[in-house]
C-alpha cells in the first residue's frame, strides 16, 4: 500500500490515477481539492488521450505528448500504448525517436532515470540511492550516446534510447515499469554542433576514451551489481569499438546483453527462416550477404552460423555461407583495420582475387553477382546501398529474393521497399528496420515486414527475470527465435510476411519469455525448476495496466 498522499501522490507516476481516484480515495489520501469533481474511469481517460493524440501537430508533438503523460500516469500510458501499437510503436519509438535524441535539450520536460558522468565515478551507489530510494530493479537499458540509431553521436540526447526501450519493455513484455531503470553514462560528446549548444543538458567535453571510459563504466557496472542483485543489463547503442567489448568485459560480472548485437541478429534470422520457408528454399541452402560488418552484422553472421550448424552444416561450412560487406567492400584478409570479432567471416584473398578492383576492393555488387545470396542484408546506415544494379543482380538468380534493409530511422535505410519490388517485378521478400507501408504490385499487397527487435527483447526480458538467470546464452537467443518463427500463420493472405503481424507482439512476447526462462533451466543459467513451475513463474511476472486500489 503506497504512503504517498496529495501532491506526492499526484506527482507519483506509477501511483497517480489522476481524475480516476474515487471519492473514497480522494478522502483517504489528503487529494479533495486538488482534482476536478467528476471521477472517471480509465476509458473514458483514454478517449481524452486519444483525443489530445489526435490533435497534436507533428509526430515529435505527438511523441512528446506521449512522454508527458507517462511521465504523469503510467497506467494511462501504457493501456494506450498496448492497445494502440501498431498505431504508436512509431511514435513511442522508431522512426520518431531519433528527431525526439536530436532535440532532447530543446525539449526537455522532467527528470526519468538515471544520468552518471565521469564526476560521478567515486559516488555511484549514492546516485543509485538517490533515484531509487527504497526500490529495486529487475531491468536497465544503458547508453553513452555515441550511435543513437543510424543518426551517430547524439550526446546526452541518446537518453531518450533507453527509456522509449523500457516502455516496449513493458507495453508489451509486461515487466512492471517501476521496476525498470533507464542509464545514461555521460563521457562526453564529439558532436560539435551540441558542444557549441547554450541548450545542451550533457557534460560539454571531449569524449572520454581508453582507461577513463572503462573506469566509469566499471565503477557503473559494480555498484549496480551490488544495488540490484539479479538485475538484468541491456546495454544499447554503443559504437562498434565499445559495443562487442563491454558485453564480453562484463559477461561474466552481470547478467547482461546487447540488443543492437544479439538482439537484432536473432530477430534477422526469424525472418530468413521466414523467407526460406515462404520460398520452399530449404534453410540449410542459405547464402547470405550482409553488408555492414560492424557489431550487429558480425551478430547476425554468427547467429545465422549457429542456425546452418543446427540445421546439420559443419561449423566452416556454416561460416563460409555468410560474406560480410563493409565500406571498404567484401571483408578479405588484405584490409586493414580489421577488428578481432570480425577475423571469422574475413575471406582469404587468394579466394577473391578474382571479384577485386585494381585497389583490391571487391565491391558490394559484384559480391551479390558472384554468390547469388537468397538473403541481403543491410545494416550500415547508408541509405540508397541497395541501388537498382544490386537487387536486379541478386534477382537475376534467386526466383524469391530476401531483402532486409535493416538500417533505422526510416532515412537510413538500405533501400525503400516499393523500389525492391519494381526492380524484382514484385517477386522480392522485403523486411526492413523500420516501418514501411504495404506495397501494392498488381494484385498482390506486399506486408512490408518490420524486422523489429520488438519481436524479442521484451520476452527475453521476462524470460530473464522471472526463472532468475544469470546470463543470457546464444541457446536462450536460438530458443527466442524459433519461438517468434513459431507465431507466424501461414496462410496465402500473409505470404508476404516474414514476422507476424506487429497487433500480435505481445502474444509472441508471451511465447518467447517462456521459450527463454525453460533454456535458461535447461541449460543450468537458472535455479532448477519443473516446467510447471517456470510457466507460473512467467506468468507472475506479467504487469498489467490497470489501476490498484490503494
Amino acid at each position: 500500500m503506497t504512503v504517498l498522499t496529495g501532491r506526492n501522490l499526484l506527482s507519483n507516476r506509477y501511483h497517480n490515477k489522476g481524475t480516476a481516484f474515487s471519492a473514497e480515495e480522494r478522502e483517504q489520501l489528503g487529494l479533495h481539492g486538488l482534482l476536478p469533481p467528476v471521477v472517471e474511469d480509465l476509458s473514458t481517460q483514454l478517449l481524452r488521450a486519444r483525443n489530445e493524440y489526435a490533435a497534436a501537430h507533428g509526430d515529435l508533438a505527438r511523441h512528446i505528448f506521449l512522454r508527458a503523460l507517462q511521465e504523469s500516469n503510467s497506467v494511462l500510458f501504457y493501456r494506450l500504448l498496448a492497445e494502440d501499437i501498431e498505431e504508436l510503436l512509431p511514435i513511442v519509438y522508431t522512426p520518431t525517436v531519433g528527431r525526439a535524441c536530436q532535440e532532447w535539450s530543446r525539449t526537455y520536460r522532467r527528470e526519468h532515470g538515471l544520468y552518471v558522468s565521469w564526476a560521478d565515478r567515486g559516488r555511484i551507489p549514492e546516485l543509485l540511492d538517490n533515484v531509487l530510494g527504497e526500490q529495486t530493479v529487475d531491468i536497465v537499458v544503458v547508453t553513452d550516446g555515441e550511435r543513437i540509431l543510424g543518426l551517430g553521436d547524439l550526446g546526452v540526447g541518446g537518453m531518450g534510447i533507453p527509456i522509449g526501450k523500457l516502455a516496449l519493455y513493458t507495453a508489451v513484455g509486461g515487466l512492471d515499469p517501476e521496476r525498470t531503470l533507464p542509464v545514461f553514462i555521460d563521457v562526453g560528446t564529439e558532436n560539435e554542433s551540441l558542444l557549441s549548444d547554450p541548450l545542451y543538458l550533457g557534460w560539454r567535453h571531449r569524449r572520454l576514451r581508453d582507461e577513463k571510459y572503462d573506469q566509469l563504466v566499471d565503477a557503473f557496472v559494480a555498484a549496480l551489481r551490488d544495488r540490484c542483485p539479479g538485475v538484468l543489463l541491456q546495454w544499447e547503442d554503443f559504437a562498434q569499438r565499445n559495443a562487442n567489448r563491454l558485453l564480453e568485459r562484463h559477461r561474466e560480472a552481470i547478467c547482461s546483453f546487447n540488443d543492437d548485437i544479439q538482439g537484432t541478429a536473432a530477430v534477422a534470422v526469424a525472418s530468413i527462416v521466414g523467407g526460406m520457408r515462404i520460398s520452399e528454399t530449404p534453410f540449410a541452402d542459405l547464402r547470405v550477404v550482409i553488408a555492414g560488418a560492424g557489431s550487429a552484422g558480425i551478430g547476425i553472421a554468427r547467429h545465422v552460423t549457429s542456425a546452418l550448424v543446427a540445421a546439420g552444416l559443419h561449423p566452416e561450412e556454416a561460416r563460409r555461407r555468410c560474406w560480410l560487406v563493409d565500406r571498404d567492400g567484401l571483408l578479405h584478409d588484405r584490409l586493414d583495420g580489421l577488428q578481432p570479432f570480425q577475423m571469422a567471416y574475413v575471406r582469404p584473398w587468394s579466394e577473391v582475387a578474382d571479384m577485386a578492383d585494381d585497389d583490391g576492393c571487391v565491391s558490394l555488387l559484384q559480391v551479390v553477382c558472384d554468390v547469388e545470396p537468397h538473403a541481403l542484408l543491410g545494416v550500415t546506415g547508408q541509405p540508397g546501398l541497395f541501388t537498382e544494379s544490386v537487387i536486379r543482380a541478386q534477382a537475376a538468380t534467386i526466383r524469391t529474393p530476401l531483402v532486409m534493409p535493416m538500417s533505422n530511422p526510416t532515412l537510413r535505410a538500405e533501400a525503400v521497399p516499393a523500389d525492391v519490388l519494381a526492380w524484382t517485378d514484385g517477386r522480392a521478400l522485403v523486411g526492413t528496420g523500420s516501418p514501411f507501408p504495404a506495397v501494392q504490385v498488381g494484385l498482390t499487397t506486399h506486408h512490408i515486414t518490420q524486422v523489429n527487435n520488438l519481436y524479442l527483447f521484451p520476452g527475453l526480458g521476462r524470460g530473464v527475470i522471472a526463472v532468475g538467470a544469470t546470463r543470457v546464452s546464444d541457446a536462450m537467443l536460438v530458443a527466442a527465435a524459433v519461438a517468434i518463427g513459431s507465431a507466424v500463420v501461414d496462410d496465402s493472405a500473409t505470404r508476404t510476411r516474414l514476422l507476424p503481424p506487429l497487433s500480435r507482439v505481445a502474444a509472441v512476447a508471451d511465447l518467447v519469455a517462456l521459450a527463454v526462462a525453460r533454456q535458461a533451466v535447461s541449460e543450468g543459467s537458472a535455479p532448477p525448476l519443473e516446467d510447471h513451475e517456470i510457466v507460473a513463474a512467467v506468468n507472475e511476472r506479467k504487469w498489467t495496466p490497470n489501476y490498484r486500489i490503494d
